[in-house]
């Protein structure tokens, strides 16, 4: 008998899990998709083409796979993932908790501890000038709305790189095609 309440409570558990997800990506326009490992590896490596420490916003970070790669890939640079979906970022907040306490991986021998946080927020009404970089993985309307957010408030200098969608209106830097099975293109803008 109670194995059957546990077995209903979890499925319970889970249906209202995939109904808060479908929710929210009804109000997003977008559910939260995460990037291939042949997709965030090469995201990694246009981050580690700009020199130094670097302060990184993820715009919308779903799960968190691609911000705890670019930590573990990019010595020196900070990132800070902002979603406003709550199971994902739950999520993404678990994960980073649990891999700021494993053994370093990656290129980085730093500590990812203070490296790699996630927040809620809205990406739309977040500041982006004091960010070096953002990066992104949208939606074409999310794009059109940002690319005007990033015309007012990113410092000079500051680089987008976005997967798959690019910004409207805007040449990219450069153009990446990655090695996964959809081909995917990273588009590098530099504001």
């Amino acid at each position: 008998m109670l194995i059957l309440q546990i077995t209903w409570l979890l499925a319970l558990a889970v249906l209202l899990s995939v109904m808060w997800i479908v929710v929210d990506t009804w109000r997003n326009g977008i559910s939260p998709m995460p990037a291939s490992k042949a997709v965030r590896l090469a995201v990694a490596g246009e981050v580690n083409r700009i020199p130094g420490y670097g302060t990184i916003v993820e715009a919308g970070s779903g799960w968190g796979t691609l911000g705890l790669d670019i930590v573990r890939h990019c010595p020196g640079k900070r990132l800070t993932g902002i979603e406003n979906s709550c199971l994902p970022l739950w999520g993404s907040q678990l994960l980073a908790l649990i891999a700021a306490r494993l053994p370093h991986s990656g290129n980085s021998q730093e500590p990812l501890q203070g490296r790699l946080r996630f927040i809620r927020g809205d990406l739309y009404r977040c500041s982006y000038a004091d960010a070096d970089m953002v990066l992104c993985y949208l939606f074409p309307g999310a794009m059109e709305r940002l690319a005007v957010k990033f015309r007012q408030e990113l410092p000079p200098g500051a680089v987008v790189i976005s997967v798959f969608f690019a910004l409207p209106d805007m040449q990219p830097v450069r153009t990446v095609t990655c090695r996964d099975t959809l081909r995917t293109k990273l588009y590098v803008y530099s504001f």
